[in-house]
C-alpha cells in the first residue's frame, strides 16, 4: 500500500471516529513549499509523497504515537537547527557506549515531539533523535510507509504501536498513550478506539 493510500485510510478513520483531530490536518504541501524546504535539505521521495497528502498539522494534535508530523518548513528549520547545534557540540561523532551520534546530516526530521525528533535516515529507516541524547533506531521502522501502515492498522484493531495505544477523548480527538489500560488524560476519560472489522 502506498503512503497516499495509507493517508486516505487514516483520513477516513479520523473523519468518522475523531473528527476534531481530522480538522487539524493541514492541506497538501504546495510545490513552492516543497521547493523552499529542498533549498535547505534533501527530502526523500516517501516524505514528499506524505507532505503532498498533508503538510503537517494546523495546530498541535496527538495524531501519531511518537510525534506529530511536521510541515515542510518545520522539517527544514529543525534540520538546520540540529546541524547548527551538532557542529557546536561535537554532535556528529559517535561516542563510546553509543551506536549513533547526536545528529547526522542524512537524518530528516519528519515529526517533532517538543524537540524529540522522529527522523528518516539515508536508507529510509525511521528512528528517534532526542533533544538531549543520541539517535536511536532500535525500535524504529524500516520505512515511513511501514510506520504509517502500522498506525492505521492499530486504529482499526485497537492494538499498540511501540507501546503506544490509541484512544478517543470526550472531545472527539485521537489520543495515543502508553499502555492498553489508560483511563484518563488531564482528568478526562479516555475511550479505547472501536475495533473496525
Amino acid at each position: 500500500m502506498t503512503i497516499t493510500q495509507t493517508w486516505r485510510r487514516l483520513d477516513s478513520w479520523l473523519a468518522e471516529h475523531a473528527p476534531a483531530t481530522y480538522l487539524v490536518l493541514a492541506p497538501p504541501a504546495s510545490d513552492a513549499e516543497l521547493d523552499a524546504a529542498r533549498q535547505v535539505v534533501e527530502l526523500p521521495p516517501d516524505l514528499i509523497e506524505s507532505l503532498r497528502c498533508h503538510n503537517g498539522l494546523t495546530t498541535w494534535a496527538n495524531l501519531l504515537p511518537e510525534a506529530p508530523p511536521s510541515s515542510a518548513a518545520q522539517i527544514a528549520d529543525n534540520w538546520q537547527l540540529r546541524m547548527d547545534i551538532a557542529a557546536d557540540v561535537d554532535g556528529f561523532t559517535v561516542h563510546a557506549w553509543n551506536t549513533e551520534p547526536y545528529w547526522h546530516p542524512a537524518w530528516i526530521p519528519w515529526a517533532d515531539a517538543d524537540g524529540d525528533l522522529q527522523v528518516i535516515d539515508g536508507s529510509g529507516r525511521l528512528g528517534m533523535a532526542s533533544h538531549d541524547g543520541v539517535g536511536d533506531f532500535s525500535t524504529g521502522w524500516p520505512d515511513l510507509a511501514s510506520y504509517l501502515s502500522a498506525v492505521v492498522d492499530a486504529l482499526h484493531t485497537g492494538t499498540g504501536v511501540n507501546g503506544w495505544y490509541p484512544y478517543l477523548t470526550t472531545h472527539q480527538e485521537l489520543w495515543w498513550d502508553r499502555g492498553p489500560d489508560q483511563q484518563f488524560v488531564n482528568d478526562e476519560p479516555l475511550i479505547r478506539v472501536p475495533v473496525v472489522s
